[in-house]
């Protein structure tokens, strides 16, 4: 919107594509709809994705039809446009191709996902975020100043906490933001204040901008895992909370604890898979709220502690072995040999129990398929109790490397 910006130029250039406006609630995608419609001169139609199907849709053409012949363009603004079905979205197509209708949709959807791609392309996507407290500071204040839509009110209503509590409250969403405004304004002390007391009466309990299948949940479930893989507990216990407070199933995050156990922290610490394990059960077992307590417990430990990937980097190597290359033949000192006929064919022969061994090992042994022998997947790291099998496993490899040498030669 700014003077060099995308959408000032094409206004002023008169070339103004189609749009996809994406952004939470209470960002200003339909305010913004509104005003790049006065600016282009546009006839504007509104139209509700949730109320709305085909044939309001070719009322909207039908109209754009008579605007035209009367030498107006139109603007349609498809409002929740994810949840207009394919055929729905499609019916948009010609149109906006043929030039009858600019569009703009705004959703609060990835249109990555929720959005035609046939109409993706045909559409430029500008994301609108959360709006910040300088941005919100100015929007109550402006609402409670102008005496035509606004409150009208002289001087400043607010006592010390009540603009911060109200900006805080509001998570980023003007139209909550506004709203609650003219219920706070109703609830003020008799000081004729608008303090705490009357913002959260006004609000009830704080906006939380989270939708358990949308970009958030998946936002904040890698704000959250990132946090722990980059052992920063407190990082981590700030998205974890966002996900509680914003209605996140627990059991979800305990999911996500135990595999992250594994895939980030494995050998360097095995007890991490047992306390996510047990922050699960707990989950389970005692439930909100007090299962916050669990989660918190979990993501604390797995953020602080060792962290190797190594387990996880081996086991990617092995599936890509796996899938890429033939089904070597197993070694047969290493196959089951339940019957006469398997041992007569040789199944199990040559097998040495190392057990039997002092030290609990065989050099000479070969276990993986001759055409893969010396294959390294486990590369364990020099971290936490992952050092110890590190130094273990790096040992018995030139042992059998050895033996390798000694066979050849």
């Amino acid at each position: 919107l700014a003077g060099n910006g995308f959408v000032r130029q094409a206004l002023q250039l008169s070339a103004l594509p189609s749009l996809i406006l994406w952004g939470p609630p209470g960002t200003g995608k339909t305010t913004l709809a509104r005003l790049i419609a006065e600016a282009h001169g546009d006839r504007f139609i509104a139209v509700s994705a949730v109320l709305s199907g085909v044939k309001e849709l070719r009322e909207s053409v039908d109209q754009a039809r008579r605007n035209l012949r009367s030498g107006s363009r139109t603007l349609v603004f498809v409002d929740e446009i994810h949840r207009f079905n394919k055929a729905q979205q499609d019916a948009l197509l010609p149109h906006v191709e043929q030039g009858l209708i600019t569009l703009i949709g705004a959703t609060t959807e990835n249109p990555s996902f929720e959005v035609n791609s046939a109409l993706l392309s045909r559409s430029r996507v500008l994301q609108l975020k959360l709006l910040d407290e300088e941005a919100m500071r100015t929007i109550v204040l402006r609402a409670l100043a102008d005496t035509e839509h606004g409150l009208g009110v002289e001087g400043d209503p607010f006592d010390s906490e009540g603009l911060d509590t109200l900006i805080n409250m509001a998570g980023g969403d003007a139209r909550r933001a506004l709203n609650s405004l003219e219920l706070a304004w109703v609830s003020r002390n008799a000081e004729g204040k608008i303090d705490r007391a009357a913002v959260e009466k006004a609000f009830q309990h704080r906006a939380a901008y989270h939708d358990a299948g949308g970009d958030a949940h998946y936002d904040l479930a890698s704000a959250l895992i990132k946090s722990m893989r980059g052992s920063d507990p407190d990082a981590a216990l700030h998205y974890l909370a966002r996900m509680v407070d914003g209605g996140e199933d627990p059991l979800f995050i305990a999911r996500r604890l135990v595999v992250f156990a594994s895939e980030d922290i494995g050998n360097a610490d095995p007890m991490a898979l047992v306390i996510a394990n047990a922050v699960k059960d707990a989950v389970h077992f005692v439930g909100l709220p007090e299962a916050g307590i669990n989660l918190a417990h979990g993501v604390t430990y797995l953020a602080s502690t060792f962290k190797s990937n190594a387990s996880y980097a081996g086991w990617k190597k092995a599936l890509g072995d796996v899938a890429g290359k033939p089904q070597f033949a197993i070694p047969m000192h290493i196959r089951n040999a339940p019957t006469k006929l398997m041992k007569e064919l040789g199944y199990h022969e040559g097998y040495v129990y190392p057990h039997d061994r002092p030290a609990m090992f065989v050099p000479e042994a070969e276990y993986l398929p001759r055409e893969l022998a010396g294959r390294v997947y486990y590369e364990p790291k020099a971290t936490g109790r992952e050092a110890g099998l590190k130094e273990r496993v790096d040992g018995l490899r030139r042992l059998r490397a050895q033996a390798r040498r000694d066979r050849k030669g």
